[in-house]
């Protein structure tokens, strides 16, 4: 469980990104929970200097292809860092387990391999209350953290 809020920063760290381009993609399954994180990375993401035609965001089906996305972006696009968003809460069966892995082997590869990095925001959750609190609920927002991220690892 989050033991902070994920929304807070400290600002004076954050590096100006008006110069900087980012792709964003994000997963369409839990969409309430992805749109979320979605606003969240985008308004501080501007919050910060980035223009808004400097945010691309692409959606795939679900998480697990959130890494052949991010990959694309990667190759293709010209980015300064890459975010992926999704979320996967726990089921039944083992496919969380599956998913989860191997979305976090997926973006850990790409960012041994690549020169731009891959910020991962994936929820993995037990729940739907523990997604919506970390979606903009008590305590924040993965987006806002994850925006943070790939700007000071754009400047890197």
């Amino acid at each position: 469980m989050a033991t902070k809020n994920l929304s807070e920063y400290n600002i004076e760290t954050v590096p100006d990104a008006s110069n900087m381009i980012f792709g964003i993609v994000v997963s369409e399954w839990n969409p309430e929970i992805t749109g979320a994180l979605l606003d969240g990375c985008r308004n501080t993401l501007e919050k910060h200097g980035a223009l808004p035609e400097n945010i691309h965001v692409k959606t795939v089906p679900g998480s697990f292809e959130l890494i052949y996305g991010a990959r694309q972006m990667t190759l293709n696009d010209g980015y300064d860092a890459v975010i992926i968003l999704g979320c996967v809460i726990r089921g039944e069966t083992p496919h969380f387990d599956y998913i989860c892995q191997g979305v976090t082997q997926g973006i850990a590869r790409l960012n041994a391999t690549n020169n731009i990095p891959v910020v991962f925001g994936l929820l993995t959750t037990e729940n739907m209350q523990q997604a919506l609190d970390r979606a903009g609920g008590r305590l924040g927002n993965k987006g806002d953290e994850c925006a943070v991220v790939a700007i000071k690892m754009a400047k890197f």
